[in-house]
């Protein structure tokens, strides 16, 4: 039984682990609901304002796999320190934002300080928690991420409505205070099991200048520069995984990738999964307010539900893979999130709301139901020496996935609607796009039931294997 003791390091480090968990996503989520009036405040085009999730995102994935890899060689607490921090000075920063432009840098930046949380936290929780236990750590670290995800909508909506969208990153502020008072109080020690060995500095770069070109490119389709840019970046990413390959201190170890496939597999169908599911919240936020007329309180009422289920059914998933294949549970997951997806394609301005919300607890199931299964496949198949480049690959996996999902969702509104705001003249295009996303969401649900369930027989086969031997 994990419990909180404030003179056991491990158990203050999970403590950590929740608060940092619990602040993110809750401002990942919050921003959401709070795009509507952003875009008011600023006369931001429907691409422009999807660019203020999406800054955080890149971000995120650029720092996520380098900063696995600086954790792992000069300490974890170092860099969950550096990372609370960015991201505290840049959440008090933007209250104060003057102009659109200025909210997306300030959002990129926030988004490379929350990389340097994800990348680390993670790695600590596994580094200092028995593997026995290892599934319900990671249940209770799951289950404050999306607890941060259903405060999000809900509170995101009461700040927005009663004190202005700046309100919802000034909550931040004293979570991240106290959380790096606590690191310093009561967390001692480090963690870094490849210290002096070098940093793969051009590989980083490389793996940065690819994601951006992708992700830019994805923004300005369908015009021909954009093609230009997606391909560049494909083929620097191509560039990278060759130079990582032969480097003998890779930023990510894509020996791992080739020779563990359970790893590698894990991680596909994290992407996967992420990719199919993160810009449903946006979607909904948009067609909510803007299609049926709710207030920014009222939204986050409705889409809270998909969290709160969430959050309620994390521990248990992650407590059931200690117990038996993690695999299976995850893929299980993974089907109920397909369901969701399908069942939300059939959504339309007169769509009942008890439908919307069953669909919200279909997706909320399935979301938690794969998460920490698939965490616990992930970093029970590397060594503990691989725990920071695992948890920054994880990571990478889950915010590339939201951002390609944000991507989708980029192209979608560039497709049906243009670099225009939302307005009744077009929201039967908006309401078109969103269909069409949700049918390619399914879609890639479908494919990664299909990874899942392929890294799974494998898995048993060496069981098998193993057990004759």
């Amino acid at each position: 039984m994990l419990s909180f003791n404030a003179r056991d390091p491990a158990r203050v480090a999970l403590f950590i682990a929740i608060l940092a968990g619990f602040m993110t996503p809750f401002d990942l989520s919050a921003v959401n609901i709070a795009l509507p009036a952003i875009g008011d405040q600023f006369s931001m085009d429907a691409v422009s304002l999807s660019w203020v999730s999406t800054a955080y995102l890149l971000a995120s994935a650029i720092f996520l796999v380098p900063v696995g890899r600086v954790a792992d060689i000069y300490g974890r607490k170092k860099v969950f320190t550096l990372g609370i921090s960015i991201f505290t000075i840049t959440s008090l920063a933007l209250v104060f934002s003057p102009s659109s432009s200025f909210v997306i840098l300030l959002r990129f930046v926030q988004g490379a300080g929350a990389a340097l949380i994800f990348g680390t936290a993670v790695a600590i929780l596994t580094t200092v928690t028995p593997p026995e236990q290892r599934g319900k750590a990671i249940g209770i670290y799951t289950t404050a991420v999306y607890t941060g995800l259903s405060a999000g909508p809900f509170l995101g909506g009461i700040l927005t409505g009663y004190f202005g969208w700046q309100s919802i990153f000034l909550v931040n502020v004293p979570i991240g205070l106290f959380t790096i008072g606590l690191i310093s109080w009561k967390l001692p020690g480090e963690w870094a099991e490849c210290c002096g060995e070098p940093f793969d500095l051009f590989g980083s770069v490389l793996y940065g200048i690819s994601i951006i070109s992708v992700m830019y490119g994805f923004s300005y389709l369908p015009a021909t520069s954009a093609y230009v840019m997606i391909l560049s970046g494909v083929v620097i990413l191509a560039l990278f995984v060759l130079w990582e390959s032969r480097n003998q201190s890779p930023v990510l170890n894509i020996r791992i990738l080739v020779k563990n496939r359970v790893f590698a597999f894990s991680n596909l169908a994290a992407l996967i999964n992420y990719s199919a599911t993160f810009s449903v919240t946006f979607f909904l936020s948009l067609y909510l307010q803007y299609i049926r007329g709710y207030s920014p309180q009222a939204a986050g009422l409705i889409l809270v539900v998909q969290p709160v289920v969430m959050a309620l059914f994390a521990s248990l998933s992650g407590a059931l893979a200690d117990r038996t294949d993690p695999v299976r549970i995850a893929s299980f997951g993974m089907a109920l999130s397909g369901i969701s997806l399908l069942l939300l394609m059939f959504i339309d301005e007169v769509t009942s709301l008890a439908y919307l919300v069953v669909c919200m607890i279909i997706l909320g199931l399935g979301l938690a139901f794969f998460a920490s299964p698939n965490t616990t496949a992930i970093m029970g198949s590397v060594e503990r020496k691989f725990y920071g480049v695992a948890s920054g690959t994880l990571g990478t996996m889950r915010l590339v996935g939201q951002m390609l999902s944000m991507g989708v969702a980029v192209i979608i509104l560039a497709l049906y609607i243009g670099k225009v705001a939302i307005t009744p003249e077009n929201y039967d295009q908006f309401l078109s796009g969103m269909q069409m996303a949700f049918l390619i969401f399914a879609l890639l649900c479908g494919a990664g039931i299909a990874f899942s369930l392929v890294r799974g027989r494998r898995e048993r086969r060496i069981q098998r294997r193993e057990e004759k031997g």
